[in-house]
């Protein structure tokens, strides 16, 4: 049996890299005879520079950035040149990544993309004419704000690099450099690999959505949506024409402001997503880009089953990461779908309507999460070892 391993990383657990190993390894374990082929995949979140840069090959710069509380960060370019030029992939949760942030200082009201900026200018200095950003793991929910004052926008102190929270009612007169910034930028192609498909704002929006994982109150998040607004409003009041016109839309005020925070991806990485569209920046599925740059439908054509995870397999995961992208493509070549994952909380009828044809857990009861967290290579090579035995034929 050919069986392809393509997981996303388990949280800060394990890498990509280390779950593909692992599952491969306890699925030859119980299956010696199967050809079993391991492909690290990622969303735009966590390990997004190191799976491209084992696809891509290329170059590796440290460079160091602002981390989300104003701390140095240390980051990493990835720069590949072709026959179009230089380019340059970062990783935002380099800058701003949830790990950053001690648990007991955790507020998505004060975290600031800025360092998200200072990536975006060591790239262009490096001289990429094409900045690919991988979104995802946030600590952030500043709409990007923070990272548009890092890639040069002149602002006031403490209103737009000071977090989500200071935002609240922001005026476009307040970004009255937004307009030069984006042509500044013109020059270079900016892309945006969200790891999910949200809106800015609404309920399964940046605030409302991932706020509260990241440490906001009940009450922040509330806040941190009516701050997210006013920073959409201020912004595309403040680029006015400079936005492309929607025909479909007419010729209402409000459909540039409508049309920005509504898009899939949006409201990734606390908002970001549209932060990065207002400097110009082109949103995409980060799973997606990842899966046609390391050759997934190729490998997928020539398997029989493809096993896929991550950390935690939730409502999240249906919303544009890797599992999701992994079962769809399978479906395009007629295999199925199984799930490892360390826990998972998405119901039969959900994963049937995704293509997934089954799901397992690491850990199903309190001591055996316990136990996952302790050893989480032992426990992942044991539970792929018993999804072999019901697999592998």
């Amino acid at each position: 049996m050919r069986v392809l391993v393509a997981p996303d990383t388990f949280g800060s657990v394990l890498t990509a890299r280390e779950v593909a190993a692992t599952i491969a390894d306890g699925w030859r374990a119980a299956a010696p005879h199967d050809d079993v082929d391991a492909c690290p995949l990622a969303d735009g979140g966590p390990g997004f520079v190191d799976t491209l840069h084992a696809a891509l090959g290329g170059q590796t710069v440290p460079v160091t950035v602002t981390g989300p509380l104003g701390e140095p960060a240390p980051a990493v370019l990835l720069l590949v040149d072709g026959s179009s030029g230089r380019t340059a992939y970062v990783e935002s949760a380099q800058a701003i990544g949830l790990p950053l942030v001690p648990p007991e200082r955790r507020d998505p009201t004060r975290t600031t993309t800025c360092g998200v900026g200072e990536l975006l200018v060591a790239a262009r200095e490096a001289g990429a004419r094409r900045v690919v950003v991988g979104l995802g793991g946030s600590s952030t929910n500043d709409g990007g704000a923070g990272m548009l004052v890092g890639a040069g926008l002149d602002a006031a102190p403490g209103r737009l690099d000071a977090g989500g929270g200071a935002l609240a009612g922001l005026r476009p007169e307040e970004l009255g450099g937004l307009r030069a910034l984006r042509a500044a930028w013109a020059d270079v192609d900016l892309v945006a690999a969200t790891d999910v498909d949200v809106p800015l704002l609404g309920l399964q929006g940046a605030s409302a959505g991932f706020a509260p994982q990241k440490g906001a109150t009940p009450e922040q998040a509330q806040a941190l949506e009516r701050a997210l607004a006013d920073l959409a409003h201020a912004a595309t009041t403040a680029l006015a024409d400079d936005l492309r016109p929607d025909l479909l839309a007419g010729a209402r005020p409000s459909s540039a402001a409508v049309r920005l925070t509504a898009a899939p991806g949006a409201g990734a990485a606390g908002g970001l997503g549209f932060g990065l569209a207002l400097l110009g920046a082109r949103v995409v599925p980060g799973a997606a880009f990842v899966a046609d740059h390391v050759g997934l439908d190729d490998r997928l054509a020539a398997s029989d089953l493809v096993v896929t995870g991550e950390g935690r397999f939730d409502w999240q995961s249906l919303h544009g990461k890797v599992a999701a992208q992994v079962a769809e493509r399978a479906l395009r070549h007629g295999i199925p779908t199984v799930v490892l994952a360390g826990d998972v909380q998405v119901g039969r009828r959900e994963l049937s309507a995704a293509g997934i044809t089954a799901a397992y857990a690491v850990g199903e009861t309190p001591e055996e999460v316990q136990a996952a967290l302790a050893d989480p290579v032992r426990t992942l090579r044991a539970r792929a070892e018993r999804v072999a035995r019901t697999w592998s034929r």
